[in-house]
């Protein structure tokens, strides 16, 4: 399935690709959709990361206390310590789009 650049793929279209690439229907490609989401979100919030084979790596790192800048006043300011999301990108994803 061609997607233009500019629109990203919905759930829906994901889950009908996925499907098809599976051989099977959309209630099974969604559950397995839907049960990658969930280990993801628990591990990653738990402070692990997980490898997705050919895509990346999603993992969750912490961020120390820091100054930022009020944009609207110029106020520098303390934010707290927090932590973010990182993925990574797998060098074969990398390679596949370059080539």
């Amino acid at each position: 399935m061609a997607q233009a650049a500019t629109k990203p793929m919905t759930k829906t279209q994901l889950v009908a690709t996925l499907a098809e690439e599976m051989g099977s229907d959309k209630k099974t490609a969604n559950a397995a959709l839907d049960a990658l989401s969930a280990i993801v979100s628990k591990t990653v919030a738990d402070g692990g990361a997980v490898t997705l084979p050919g895509i990346g790596k999603v993992a969750c790192r912490a961020r120390p206390e820091r100054q930022v800048r009020n944009p609207q006043t110029q106020e520098m300011m303390t934010k707290p310590a927090d932590k973010v999301v990182k993925v990574t990108i797998a060098k074969a994803l990398k390679d596949s789009v370059n080539a």
